[in-house]
């Protein structure tokens, strides 16, 4: 490995970053990570500090998982890929299979589409959906409804489905028939309405008339996160989804749940439509499948969308979809065994006790101070700041201010996550009490400092 001199000199002079404008990279050089241990992150300058952000929401277990490590090492060893494309499979993808099949029986999903990460599989769910339609013989049903605030990666599909202009504007012309309703979001929204139940029903109202005004015929699924992640953090009402889920059942409309952050224990639940109560037909995972040491992701399947395709005997239903590296042997192997360590550690129950920790720290941050416009969470290990120039009239806040408190919070303890006025905080499922402590002290530190 090169120095720590070689590695600052040539800082994203050969690379670009995802989601940074490269000229910004090039001027603010990104922090080094070149260690890990446990919930803490250690850079090229051996400062270490607690990992707010949990790699990208991945790392549920820290970066010391020793059974997800040697698991990967043995399937190495024994077999380091192989296709699942037709007439080949691996062992390890079909035990996986299995053991995903009873995780996700409370939620009504039996079978899994390999994929290599979240927008891998948001892409897969999208077009298996658009398929279950025409096998079923109504070929017109094409358009897909969202939230706006909502994400759901940066394939084109993903991105047409997305709420947030940034991640769509410079990438259009994107996928035609893709429509967004008003999320539930209680800070910001075109009702002016800040009671969270009576924002549900606005919303629900609006995704009724969208259907009206597309036609039901026309519309093949609506996808959401049951707890809105890169968006800001937006968690609905109890209500919200159960109504979206009775709607779309109403109107023939496939619900696809995008639980690439809320699967496996996040929310404080197994997953985030248990969380609600609800069962989609289809499920986007990636990110804490693996923990984040191999990529690695899974749709799952309702056992009646399953039955569409399987009893089908037009043809219609030969997926001609599918990645290299769907079902890689590695990757299932890795999944196993955090699979295992998930449940062993019964991560949800931390992630709802340490998750309740962090948001009233928060809270009390708010009440000290005043660019503190917003804050949301409530719902596991999973919260976000707002930031704002003026609580009265919530315009953002300067990008420097922002920038500041994050900085100041990494030197201080805790790296957190900044996005748009957000910061946003996703630290592992492990987190302890006293690392609760460390975020919300070194965040207070950055506060003091703008």
């Amino acid at each position: 490995m090169k120095d720590g001199n070689f590695l600052k000199e040539h800082n994203a002079r050969s690379m670009w970053h995802p989601m940074a404008h490269p000229a910004d990279s090039l001027k603010n050089p990104p922090t080094i990570v070149t260690g890990a241990q446990g919930v803490r992150i250690t850079d090229v300058d051996g400062h270490e500090v607690v990992d707010g952000v949990g790699g990208l929401w991945n790392v549920n277990l820290g970066f010391s998982c020793q059974p997800i490590k040697d698991a990967i090492t043995a399937q190495l060893d024994r077999l380091p890929y192989y296709s699942t494309f037709r007439g080949t499979t691996n062992d390890c993808v079909i035990e996986l299979s299995e053991e995903l099949r009873d995780f996700f029986a409370p939620d009504g999903l039996t079978r899994a589409f390999y994929t290599s990460g979240g927008s891998d599989s948001v892409e897969t769910a999208l077009r298996l959906a658009r398929q279950y339609h025409k096998i079923r013989g109504e070929a017109g049903r094409v358009k897909f409804l969202s939230l706006k605030k909502g994400y759901h990666g940066t394939h084109i599909g993903g991105a047409s489905v997305n709420g947030n202009a940034n991640f769509r504007t410079q990438y259009e012309p994107l996928l035609p028939g893709c429509f967004q309703i008003p999320a539930p979001y209680t800070y910001r929204n075109p009702f002016n309405e800040s009671d969270p139940e009576r924002l549900a029903q606005l919303c629900l109202a609006a995704l009724e008339d969208e259907i009206a005004f597309q036609g039901a015929g026309t519309i093949a699924a609506f996808i959401m996160e049951p707890v809105l992640g890169a968006g800001g953090v937006i968690p609905p009402h109890p209500s919200f989804m159960p109504g979206v889920r009775d709607i779309c059942s109403r109107n023939g409309i496939l619900l696809i749940a995008d639980e690439v952050i809320t699967a496996f224990g996040r929310t404080g639940s197994w997953t985030g439509s248990r969380h609600w109560g609800v069962q989609p037909d289809f499920s986007c995972t990636a990110k804490a499948i693996t923990n984040g040491y191999f990529p690695f992701g899974a749709v799952m399947i309702a056992e009646q969308v399953a039955q569409v395709f399987e009893q089908d005997e037009t043809g219609r239903a030969a997926i001609g979809h599918g990645y290299t590296y769907s079902g890689h042997p590695v990757g299932a192997a890795a999944a196993l065994a955090c699979l295992a360590e998930t449940k062993r550690l019964d991560v949800p129950a931390n992630a709802a006790a340490r998750g309740a920790e962090l948001f009233a720290g928060l809270q009390n941050l708010a009440r000290t101070h005043d660019v503190i416009g917003d804050v949301r969470g409530g719902h596991g290990l999973m919260c976000a700041l707002e930031l704002v120039s003026d609580r009265d009239t919530k315009a953002p806040v300067d990008k420097g201010i922002i920038n500041r408190v994050q900085e100041v919070a990494y030197q201080s303890g805790a790296m957190v996550r900044v996005s748009g006025p957000n910061i946003i905080l996703s630290p592992p499922l492990v987190l302890t009490a006293d690392d609760v402590q460390v975020i919300l002290s070194s965040l207070d530190a950055g506060f003091a400092a703008v």
